[in-house]
């Protein structure tokens, strides 16, 4: 699905198996549509490393930054800099994606 396209709440729905037709759904759309057109800001935190100012002035291109994850451990998935979930990278035709595995409840950092 092209990034710049818009869901709607039924697409939504239908991606995860349910149906408009549970009262209770379709109540909570339409509780939620005050708040779809609202922006926010997700990353994809793929690892961290920290560098001298000296050091970094010597990076060039083709150089290779060690982070602290592994190959294959989890990415941090932020919205509006707060960590929601845990994923991994995808390919997705061309493009890089992100697929959720695990949702954080509460203020977990």
């Amino acid at each position: 699905m092209p990034a710049d396209r818009d869901l709607n709440f039924e697409e939504l729905q239908a991606a995860q198996g349910q149906t408009a037709e549970d009262g209770e759904i379709t109540r909570a759309a339409q509780d939620l549509e005050a708040v779809f057109d609202i922006p926010v800001s997700v990353s994809a935190v793929l690892g961290k490393s920290r560098l001298q100012v000296s050091q970094l002035l010597r990076i060039g291109k083709g150089a290779v930054i060690e982070l602290d994850r592994k190959v294959g451990e989890a990415i941090d998935i932020y919205v509006n800099n707060r960590l929601v979930a845990r994923g991994e990278v995808v390919v997705v035709e061309d493009r890089l994606g992100i697929t959720m595995t695990e949702i954080i409840k509460g203020d977990r950092r």
